[in-house]
């Protein structure tokens, strides 16, 4: 049976960071995949200008095709500020994107990222889907963005994976995807460039015996 997945990310380029390779496995065997982007990504940074939004949004448009996503939505929150909002305000607008899609599994960042934006999302990820009788989420899966993940200061949580998704058929897809949003990568030896991320997909996939995966901490599980 096919399912529908929901990636919920602070910002655009995150979903392909951190889960590109297992959205394009989910959509090449069935399943229906859908973003939300909570965050702007662009109105913290001093070289805003009107056209950073439109050009932020057309590369993740360009991303979400090549991954081969069903639909997008963007909260338009401000940028590395979401711990300036009630939780409740960054939690309603995403209850309504769930209540409509109604996901069986959910992708969504780390709790212990160095990024603000990251924290507040897995907490309103956590909180809009509490696991009241009806509901539709069966999994809450949380992914590793590089330059956010590794960045963390010692008294967060570390990212221990408890699952890992083979993409060593699909890695070339995510690697297209990241190309979509080249603005937003960095050189060597920047975390976020280009060759470190398909390095990483590497060496998970070899952690566990295969080319290339994702790797995954599982927040909950229903069977």
């Amino acid at each position: 049976m096919s399912k529908t997945v929901l990636v919920v990310a602070a910002h655009t380029d995150d979903e392909a960071l951190g889960c590109g390779g297992t959205m394009a496995r989910h959509v090449a065997e069935g399943d229906t995949v859908h973003t939300v982007f909570l965050a702007d990504g662009v109105s913290s940074r001093q070289d805003n200008d009107d056209g950073a939004l439109d050009e932020r949004q057309q590369a993740a448009e360009r991303a979400q095709q090549i991954l081969g996503v069903s639909s997008t939505s963007y909260l338009g929150l401000p940028d590395n500020r979401l711990d300036s909002l009630a939780l409740l305000d960054i939690v309603q607008p995403l209850e309504v994107v769930i209540a409509r899609l109604a996901p069986d599994t959910i992708y969504t960042h780390h709790f212990g990222d160095l990024n603000i934006d990251h924290r507040k999302t897995h907490e309103a990820v956590m909180t809009a889907c509490r696991p009241l009788p009806g509901t539709t989420v069966k999994e809450i899966l949380t992914f590793e963005v590089m330059s956010s993940t590794e960045w963390s200061s010692a008294g967060q949580a570390p990212f221990l994976p408890t699952l890992y998704i083979d993409i060593s058929n699909y890695l070339d897809t995510k690697q297209k995807a990241l190309e979509a949003y080249a603005l937003e990568m960095r050189p060597a030896p920047h975390s976020r460039n280009a060759e470190h991320i398909s390095h990483l997909a590497t060496h998970h996939g070899h952690c566990v015996g295969v080319q290339a995966a994702e790797a995954f901490m599982v927040m909950r599980v229903l069977r």
